[in-house]
């Protein structure tokens, strides 16, 4: 098992053992690709909702909120292009009959040859130290030249492929490279066939196409068809943006690793409208936002990267990933897309109604071009949760060596802010004194009380879920009314006051700083 393998495995046990994911309908043997989110993991979703909300909707004069529908007239998605196209490239495997995205078989096998490249990088670095220069590198070592020659011609030719809906080069591909099914190392493969990933139902009692709904597969679309409602509504001149939180669904052919691929999941979208023309000015303003917008809460700036699209969507004139570095590799965590005047143009179309906004400074009625950044709040949640777990030697109470696993997560998402702790449970003065503390916080943020087992252990039990500080009541706090504080991550402890106590704790916490961080000027 490589390293990359036993770390995720780790992630995914953690996150059960303590309260942060639980497989869904686990007693009946759990279903498929189906999460559910436990006390923990809720406090930090609903954390990284509120940080996006905050910082697109209430930092931008410029940008409002919506709360659409599930359920959509299904003209919606016959406007979109999702009836026709909304489509997956699938593969059998004949012997292990396991089912595959044939794209993503090729995607793998690329990223198979980036690690060599990497493996070679590393190598140098160790080699030359300081003096190595990568970009250099790059350019210059033959193996390296070659691998990327080789990823480069295979991402062309499956952008090709996936473009002009030629499925069956897509499976040559898949058999020029010798692509083996992961499970039975088989290369008899059946063709390669397109599948609809949208989940239909039907309305109320009325059956056939006529009663036909379905979930929706994106949240865009219910901003789209509101266009004009909140414009006008808000009195919003462009350019402006629209944000929504909420569920979409899709029948994915393969949802896997853990919670980055599920049927059901949550976006965090906002869809800016820009004038014709001024796209790619907002298109690049949306990309350096963003990935500030990362980087406020400690993610290392090479655990995220920008990767341009291939393929555009029928839909764009730009397209670009930021991803970050999971534990299996570099995938996609969130998109900024330009996606011209297709949406609102199609809806126009169909529904028979003028989705257009005047521009009283040109004097003219025009359909308005749209920036788009989506992010999976899933795949979000798994990012901070991958780059947050950590193993590390620290000194115990007796000043030995000792193992203890922290989620560094940043104090301003993390689940719990603070926990109460009396030294010890069987002292009845201590435990009221405490509860008295944590009776007084609870009002301000999420705060716990816990007096179970020894000291050190409820340390290493709030380290693990993230709690990023620890007040402890002990004798000394009955004479002169301090407690201690610890700090989750330097292991700092420090004397102060009760009355200081919320203050300390709310600066600490308070998203403000992050926000100040992620401004970027238009």
């Amino acid at each position: 098992m490589s390293k990359q393998d036993d770390k995720f495995k780790q992630l995914v046990s953690h996150c059960k053992e303590y309260g942060f994911i639980f497989q869904s309908s686990e007693i009946y043997d759990g279903l498929s690709a189906a999460y559910d989110y436990g006390p923990y993991g809720v406090e930090l979703k609903n954390n990284i909702k509120s940080y996006w909300w905050k910082s697109m909707v209430l930092m931008h004069q410029n940008i409002v909120g919506l709360d659409a529908a599930i359920f959509m007239e299904p003209r919606t998605w016959k406007a979109s292009g999702h009836v026709d196209a909304f489509n997956d490239p699938m593969i059998d495997n004949k012997d292990s009959k396991k089912r595959y995205r044939a794209d993503v078989l090729v995607e793998n096998y690329i990223d198979k040859i980036e690690g060599k490249i990497n493996k070679e990088i590393t190598k140098a670095k160790k080699r030359f130290g300081d003096a190595f220069n990568e970009e250099e590198f790059r350019s210059t070592n033959q193996r390296v030249l070659n691998n990327q020659e080789k990823m480069d011609t295979i991402a062309k030719r499956l952008a090709n492929g996936m473009r002009d809906n030629n499925l069956a080069d897509v499976k040559a591909l898949i058999e020029e490279l010798e692509i083996a099914c992961p499970v039975s190392g088989s290369r008899n493969w059946t063709e390669v066939r397109q599948f609809n990933l949208m989940f239909s139902t039907q309305l109320g009692n009325i059956s056939g196409e006529a009663g036909k709904l379905y979930l929706r597969p994106e949240t865009a679309q219910g901003i789209f068809v509101n266009f004009l409602n909140v414009q006008k509504s808000t009195r919003q001149k462009i350019p402006f943006g629209i944000a929504q939180i909420g569920k979409a669904f899709r029948n994915e052919i393969v949802a896997r690793q853990f919670i980055f691929r599920m049927r059901e999941f949550e976006q965090m979208e906002m869809q800016f409208f820009v004038q014709p023309g001024e796209e790619m000015k907002w298109y690049k303003y949306w990309k350096d936002a963003r990935m500030k917008w990362h980087q406020a809460i400690g993610t290392p700036a090479d655990k995220l990267r920008f990767h341009d699209h291939d393929n555009l969507a029928h839909y764009a004139n730009a397209a670009v990933d930021i991803q970050f570095d999971f534990p299996f590799g570099f995938k996609e965590l969130e998109g900024i897309h330009s996606r011209t005047d297709f949406d609102l143009t199609q809806h126009q179309e169909l529904s028979g109604r003028k989705l257009q906004y005047f521009d009283p400074e040109r004097e003219e009625s025009y359909v308005p071009y749209v920036v788009e950044t989506s992010i999976g709040c899933d795949r979000m949640f798994l990012a901070v949760m991958s780059q947050a777990l950590q193993e590390e030697v620290v000194p115990d109470a007796k000043g030995n060596d000792s193992t203890r696993t922290v989620l560094k997560i940043h104090p301003a998402l993390a689940p719990v802010k603070c926990t109460v702790l009396p030294l010890v449970k069987n002292k009845e003065v201590l435990t009221t004194k405490a509860k008295e503390i944590f009776n007084q916080l609870k009002f301000s943020f999420n705060c716990q009380y816990d007096e179970k087992d020894a000291i050190g252990r409820r340390y290493r039990r709030q380290d693990a879920i993230g709690t990023p500080y620890c007040i402890t009541v002990d004798f000394d706090t009955l004479e002169d009314n301090t407690v201690t504080i610890r700090d989750r991550d330097t292991l700092k402890q420090e004397r102060i006051s009760i009355s200081e106590i919320e203050n300390i704790v709310k600066e600490k916490i308070d998203m403000k700083q992050l926000f100040h961080e992620t401004e970027t000027v238009a």
